[in-house]
């Protein structure tokens, strides 16, 4: 969350520079399917990097495949919360930041005080969505081996050849994380309403 408002802010930066390199690191991480990168973060990169490699194998399997998946998990999330994030900012009316310039802001004040207080508020309908997203997309994870809860459900089938209660189960408790994921977000929604902007829900 942290990486996609920096991206997604200084995507909006007047730095054409900047806001070039924002704009390919949300095409690149966005566009490029989450199995594929979850692949390349595991089996390509620590060819790159020598002593990363070294201590994916001397450590335990599973924290290597958790810090792999967490990383790649966290650039690809990061990309589309930084679209959602510039979004939000050119939502703000340009009668804002140009009334805080008036006033004397500076354009990181404007940034600070101004503006990402309320495109953050503005962007929590689809940060909801995107973090019951999150949870679903762990599943490619077992891809490299970690032992999540799809794998988990495939290992009990795999013992006792009931498949069908083991993915049951992994259904349902899918299905329990994503609505309280859901009620969480929908209760912090409803404390982020802008008048004028989100009307508040019954």
């Amino acid at each position: 969350r942290v990486l996609g408002n920096i991206v997604g802010t200084l995507r909006t930066s007047q730095n054409k520079f900047l806001s070039t390199i924002c704009e390919v690191w949300i095409e690149t991480f966005r566009n490029i399917p989450l199995i594929v990168q979850i692949f390349v973060w595991f089996f390509v990169v620590p060819e790159f990097i020598p002593w990363y490699k070294d201590w994916m194998n001397t450590v335990d399997p599973v924290y290597s495949q958790f810090l792999t998946a967490f990383i790649c998990m966290g650039f690809f999330t990061s990309s589309r919360i930084a679209e959602q994030v510039r979004a939000g900012i050119a939502s703000i009316p340009r009668g804002l930041p140009n009334a805080a310039k008036a006033l004397g802001f500076t354009t990181v004040e404007t940034y600070v005080y101004v503006i990402l207080p309320m495109a953050m508020r503005l962007i929590v309908p689809p940060l909801t969505s995107e973090a019951m997203n999150l949870v679903k997309n762990t599943a490619v994870a077992m891809t490299i081996g970690l032992p999540e809860l799809t794998m988990r459900a495939n290992e009990m089938g795999e013992n006792t050849f009931q498949f069908f209660a083991a993915y049951l189960w992994a259904t349902i408790l899918y299905i329990v994380i994503a609505l309280v994921v859901n009620r969480v977000m929908t209760l912090i929604e409803s404390r982020c309403v802008i008048p004028g902007f989100i009307d508040a829900k019954e």
